[in-house]
């Protein structure tokens, strides 16, 4: 793409503007070099460049120079005749240093170096000082020169992915500094001038070796995204409480016990994810984060989650699977724009009937625990998906309702329910009862009707089946005694030997009086059943 000026009348138009992006070039085309005295943008990254060319560096009015994504061994020193240069990206190429003429590049405003074998910047490349956007990611960076604080116009600085164990003193002068990328590094200690950057809006430092933070963390003020994920942490400052513009707390995979007091002072926090930790509760100031969106709290140690969770009533996502909880504080009804609940890989036992005041939750997912029943709340709710089991192949089930014999309460049972503990072996029991055949008869012959998750767009309602409602969750009324299962019982036998045999299943014999059912056997049931209706 060429764009052109004319100059004077009975010239040749003079080209400003070239683009030569993804042209599979081996080298800097020479019909360039023609408009060394007109040409300011120049663009040929990704191309199959490996040299430039000394009369390349003529090109004296060039402002922006993009030459990434090529097979560039070497950046000349005649670097330095581009005194006019604004923008210079030279990242994902062979480069292996930066010559020492770079830092007569005084109008450079924007450079990116990344992905190139650097193992060290020149002296002379904190002259740079009209920097403001700087990329130096996925090198071989080890430590950064002493006056690397003299780049004092840069407002966005990445060093992802290089080796910097420690950052120079001089760092404290990058007062301008809004966005710092440090992840994925070996930085052990964060030093205590980090506070002087009061511009801060971005801090990653995940992926390190932290173990802890230095108070003067809490200076940053205008800090509204910190990623501390993939470090060693046991613990966070008190003064963490000073960050109250903060909106994202990244805090994944330390080795936390407890969160602060000082948690419940970012009032201004829509995401904290504390998951693979060691908590083994939740502060109870979590629940002045009257913000917060989304919290995950995956893989920790919690026995309970504290009633003040029901005072985040913005919060949409809620995560707390592979945890110990064996109950929900009835609070959690409070979270009227819950949207997704997952509460995998527990100890529940029961979950409570205020759920069903979470008008926006269309996703559950409590399998892993051992609910005998679900609340016959849920009715009340547009669900799209009800996870009871890993080995679950729908989003939705087909429920019945029953009566709690300790509470006398209508609730909702499936096939899924009560839950078994999980144990991966061959043969997976999806149902176990202490209960007799009969006695088992008898309490499907009671059940009313059944309860069907569905779509209020389907049009194909099976013939028989009334729906008693437009919601997501309806009703569906037909006969389903025991007697259903037991006029197909010969159909699936046969299968269900045949599985057993291939799969060298030891289990109880298929029989009309035992409840046991082999996973391969119970979804050929199921589908055989689910064809009859």
């Amino acid at each position: 793409m060429f764009r052109c000026i004319p100059i004077f009348k009975g010239c040749n138009r003079q080209i400003e503007y070239i683009d030569k992006r993804h042209s599979s070039l081996p080298n800097v085309p020479e019909d360039i070099l023609r408009y060394s005295r007109s040409l300011e943008e120049l663009l040929l990254d990704a191309n199959h460049i490996r040299d430039l060319p000394k009369n390349f560096f003529r090109l004296q009015r060039l402002r922006k120079l993009g030459l990434s994504d090529n097979e560039i061994q070497r950046l000349p020193p005649d670097i330095q005749n581009f005194e006019h240069l604004v923008e210079l990206d030279v990242s994902r190429n062979d480069i292996p240093d930066i010559p020492e003429s770079i830092g007569q590049l005084h109008s450079l405003r924007v450079a990116d170096f990344s992905s190139n074998p650097i193992a060290r910047l020149p002296p002379a490349f904190s002259q740079l000082r009209s920097l403001t956007t700087l990329g130096l990611n996925d090198m071989s960076l080890t430590s950064l020169p002493t006056d690397f604080g003299h780049l004092v116009s840069l407002t966005s600085l990445e060093l992802r992915e290089n080796l910097l164990k420690e950052l120079p003193a001089s760092f404290s002068k990058l007062t301008n500094l809004e966005r710092l990328d440090l992840g994925d590094n070996e930085i052990e200690e964060l030093p205590p001038h980090i506070g002087n950057l009061p511009a801060l809006q971005e801090l990653w430092l995940d992926h390190n070796q932290l173990q802890v933070l230095p108070p003067e963390i809490g200076l940053l003020c205008n800090l509204t995204c910190l990623d501390l994920s993939e470090n060693r942490l046991e613990y966070l400052p008190e003064d963490i409480a000073g960050l109250e513009g903060l909106t994202d707390l990244h805090l994944s995979q330390n080795v936390l016990e407890t969160l602060p007091d000082g948690i419940g002072k970012l009032e201004r926090l829509t995401i904290l994810k504390v998951d693979q930790n060691r908590l083994t509760s939740l502060n109870v100031n979590i629940g002045h984060c009257h913000n917060l969106q989304e919290l995950i709290l995956t893989e920790n140690f919690l026995s309970e989650l504290p009633r003040e969770i029901g005072k985040l009533v913005k919060l949409t996502n809620l995560n707390v699977d592979r945890n110990s909880l064996s109950s929900i504080p009835e609070e959690i009804g409070n979270l009227c724009e819950l949207g997704v609940l997952s509460l995998r890989d527990n100890r529940l036992t029961i979950l409570p009937d205020s759920l069903g005041n979470c008008k926006r939750l269309h996703v559950l997912d409590v399998s892993g625990n051992r609910l005998p029943y679900l609340p016959y709340t849920l009715l009340q709710l547009s669900l799209k998906a009800v996870w009871l089991s890993e080995n679950q192949a729908q989003p939705l089930l087909t429920f019945q309702t029953d009566t709690d014999p300790d509470t006398d309460k209508t609730v909702l049972t499936c096939f899924l329910l009560p839950q078994q503990e999980y144990q991966p072996a061959i043969t997976t029991t999806v149902r176990t009862d202490d209960a007799t055949s009969d006695d088992w008869q008898e309490q499907e012959a009671n059940r009313t009707h059944s309860v069907k998750f569905t779509d209020p767009q389907d049009k194909d309602n099976k013939e028989g089946s009334y729906y008693a409602s437009s919601a997501s969750l309806s009703s569906v009324y037909y006969v389903t005694p025991v007697e259903c299962f037991l006029s197909i019982y010969d159909r699936i036998k046969e299968a269900f030997q045949s599985c057993c045999c291939s799969n060298h299943v030891a289990s109880a014999p298929l029989s009309r009086s035992n409840s046991y059912y082999s996973l391969n056997a119970l979804k050929e049931l199921d589908e055989v059943y689910a064809s009859d209706v």
